[in-house]
């Protein structure tokens, strides 16, 4: 059948006349202000309906289209982002108090699918690089120990590719899962683009992993908030997911989001687009990289297992901070990173990034290095920035249903309190305290830190003080 962009374009022309939602009526002079109101329509009739697609319908045909690309069983779209998803996936392989293996450096949705399931979570910690201050990957080592020590966890779930590009061993890991008969949930957020040319790693799907989600418009060109979960074998009810992604999702759904998965897919099911599109792409990279590699004082990061789409650019050892250097590119060069952390700046690429962007990057690069002069020590980063291992006395929706007992403690003097917030930076939105952890010394001088070195930290009510719970 035609694709849901061509069916949304056609009925465009047309001369019906919406009586229906939504309040912009697809009124020609509202496109005047460069916005698609045109494109802008609700589950009519012909349109089909995201919870309920028709198997004939253009919604449905777009899932099928998705799940043959990715190579999954099922495929669901999603409009409110890889957020709905994870949620979904937790709450659809999981029981209110299961137990529940994550990754710690997974993303603030996943910790809100285990608040809402009030479920216990045990942790696995990436291996800290302290020479590249980046959580590197969950080894397979990692979860067969978990899955020994906590024998009725009911699913497991890690983030591959990280926020940094770091990868983990997703056949292995899944093949260790299976093996105690539990699903492997992995957020693939950042791995959109995984599969489609051999400069990147296959997706989750390819290595068995039971739920994958992809976020497809943070490496593929697709709008914001677009994104997709594909589901294989029997180990997931895939009702229930399904059950989930009616609540998680919007009501009404905007076809506008949809018709842009449609022409991202479209993209991608032209082989030879495809491959002239990462070709081109590859090389690009490979000459980005090439140049950046010659920096005498700042440095890029490569890691043993990682995505080369993901461009990180050290400190170390520098008068910098992670941070100035992304104000220097932002204000100076007007070039907007996707993320500062403490000791290196993060830059995103895709397949839509153009040579002349590229260029201007390294150049910048270039014109910072040269002005600058490696130090013995870097007096803007006193301590490094490992991730911290806390304990957690009670398991999130714990705290957060109480409704007294808090007190505010400024970070310096909140060791031993237990929090009742979370507290990460954004990007990446990854919490560095959960609620109910025990607070040791290593959080709270990272977090008075990332305050002193100008980070704002996000999901506190002030910004130097953190919540903390006090009752029994």
């Amino acid at each position: 059948m035609k694709p849901l962009f061509e069916i949304l374009k056609e009925y465009t022309q047309s001369d019906i006349y919406p009586f229906h939602m939504p309040g912009g009526k697809r009124n020609p002079a509202l496109n005047q202000t460069g916005l698609p109101y045109c494109y802008d329509i609700t589950e009519i009739e012909g349109f089909d309906d995201l919870h309920q697609p028709n198997q004939q319908g253009p919604v449905r045909d777009l899932e099928k289209r998705a799940s043959k690309l990715y190579g999954s069983d099922a495929t669901a779209l999603l409009v409110n982002g890889s957020t709905a998803g994870i949620i979904s996936g937790i709450m659809a392989c999981t029981k209110k108090g299961d137990e529940i293996l994550v990754a710690r450096n997974c993303h603030k949705a996943v910790y809100h699918g285990i608040f809402l399931n009030e479920l216990q979570a045990r942790y696995l910690y990436p291996h800290y690089n302290k020479e590249t201050d980046l959580n590197e990957s969950i080894s397979l080592l990692q979860i067969e120990q978990a899955l020994e020590t906590y024998p009725n966890v009911k699913a497991v779930l890690i983030t591959s590719p990280t926020f940094d590009g770091v990868v983990s061993d997703i056949k292995a890991i899944s093949a260790c899962v299976h093996q105690k008969g539990i699903p492997l949930i992995v957020d693939e957020a950042h791995g959109a683009h995984f599969g489609f040319h051999e400069a990147f790693p296959l997706n989750g799907l390819a290595f068995g992993a039971d739920i994958v989600i992809h976020s497809l418009h943070k490496t593929l060109p697709s709008l914001t908030q677009t994104a997709l979960i594909h589901g294989q074998g029997t180990r997931v009810d895939w009702e229930r997911v399904g059950f989930y992604l009616q609540m998680f999702q919007s009501s009404s759904p905007s076809y506008i989001l949809m018709a842009s998965i449609d022409v991202c897919l479209s993209m991608l099911e032209n082989q030879t687009k495809r491959e002239q599109l990462f070709s081109a792409y590859t090389r690009l990279l490979i000459d980005t990289r090439k140049e950046l590699k010659k920096l005498k004082n700042l440095c890029l990061i490569e890691t043993e297992h990682f995505d080369i789409s993901k461009i990180l650019i050290s400190v170390k050892g520098t008068r910098e901070s992670g941070l100035s250097l992304y104000q220097k590119l932002l204000e100076q060069y007007h070039l907007q990173m996707e993320m500062a952390a403490g000791s290196y700046v993060l830059a995103m690429t895709s397949i839509c990034d153009r040579p002349a962007g590229m260029e201007r990057l390294v150049k910048a690069l270039q014109a910072i290095d040269a002005s600058m002069c490696r130090e013995k020590t870097n007096l803007l980063l006193p301590v490094d920035f490992q991730f911290p291992k806390l304990k957690s006395r009670y398991n999130i929706f714990r705290v957060r249903n109480q409704t007294e007992g808090f007190i505010s403690v400024p970070f310096a003097h909140c060791q031993g309190h237990i929090s009742a917030e979370f507290a990460y930076l954004y990007p990446p939105g990854i919490p560095l305290v959960v609620p109910g952890e025990v607070i040791n010394q290593r959080a709270a001088e990272l977090l008075g830190q990332y305050a002193k070195i100008g980070f704002s930290i996000a999901g506190l009510k002030k910004t130097d003080e953190i919540l903390v719970y006090m009752g029994k």
